[in-house]
């Protein structure tokens, strides 16, 4: 297709995909590639990952890029510095969705003829399974613990890293579980058995699920309110500080892996199975569907059964 097309009312910035072409630079075309996948159904959610990994690939190759200018090779260096050079972790899952960003974001400047090639049609998506994950062993679970009790008698006490660090091992939650809870989401009625109440999204309807609680694990709760006086949520400040607590908790404890909300997820999995809970339990105590079960259920058994034989090693 030609690169002539009716002038916008900007010259620098299109105001319809008709204004595209291959000296368009790339900062100037993520509003008109949000509206296209709003079109075509995709999820708040969704669009905004992908726009966050495009800003990825305009802060790493230069926002003012014309389209026209990548190349396979371009790209392919972009995924390389992701995953090896930027100091940040990149987790299969993620590579993988940002692979799909830019395979998505080509193929439709492609389509619609603002670039003559697909330069992301020859980027490899990754296959095979992603490796089984870290987990705490009992061993591990215990020295944190010693230490964020040892953060609670230091010269400046701190409640906050127990209870976040027992609230997720205990309840398996997910960290943006975590980040929305309020007091009232506590049910006190019996003190004997406190429960969690948690909101979770299945098939864009929001349900509701219970989760046993253990009445210390309040008392914890108790002296943490006391201490910080959150107004709102539990927790009253990012979630990526609620990170950097469970990491200088591991780090405190002498754990050689960082320590995350996934880990403790899947460690709580793991202790619930050793404890000989059931896998309608499980799954429901986790907020999964019956379908993703299916695989996380495997990848529980094969955690189980390598922690066991760590166990049995000396390791």
């Amino acid at each position: 297709m030609s690169d002539i097309r009716q002038m916008p009312l900007f010259p620098n910035i299109p105001a319809s995909v008709e204004d595209l072409n291959r000296h368009t630079e790339l900062r100037h075309t993520l509003d008109l590639f949000q509206q296209h996948l709003h079109k075509e159904g995709k999820s708040e959610h969704t669009i905004k990952a992908f726009t966050s990994d495009l800003q990825l690939l305009a802060d790493h190759t230069d926002a003012a890029t014309p389209i026209g200018a990548y190349s396979t090779t371009m790209l392919n260096e972009f995924l390389d510095w992701l995953e090896h050079r930027r100091g940040v972790p990149c987790s299969r899952k993620s590579y993988a969705r940002r692979v799909t960003t830019l395979k998505v974001y080509f193929k439709w400047l492609h389509t619609i003829g603002a670039i003559p090639h697909d330069p992301a049609k020859p980027v490899l998506q990754r296959s095979g399974p992603a490796p089984l994950a870290i987990v705490l062993s009992p061993d591990e679970v215990n020295a944190a613990i010693l230490a964020a009790r040892g953060m609670k008698r230091g010269e400046e006490p701190d409640t906050r890293p127990e209870m976040l660090f027992r609230l997720i091992l205990d309840t398996g939650i997910k960290k943006s579980e975590a980040i929305a809870l309020t007091p009232k989401d506590i049910d006190r009625t019996n003190p004997q058995a406190p429960f969690l109440l948690v909101k979770h999204k299945v098939r864009n309807v929001y349900k509701e699920r219970k989760i046993e609680l253990a009445p210390d694990w309040v008392a914890l709760l108790d002296a943490y309110l006391a201490q910080y006086h959150p107004q709102n949520t539990i927790f009253n400040c990012t979630a990526r500080n609620l990170e950097y607590i469970l990491s200088d908790l591991g780090e405190a404890a002498g754990i050689p892996y960082k320590i995350s909300f996934e880990m403790l997820r899947w460690t709580c999995a793991v202790r619930d199975t050793r404890a000989g809970q059931s896998e309608d339990y499980i799954r429901e105590k986790l907020g999964l569907s019956p379908i993703s079960w299916v695989e996380t259920h495997g990848k529980i058994r094969k955690l189980v059964e390598r922690q066991l034989r760590d166990e049995g090693a000396g390791v």
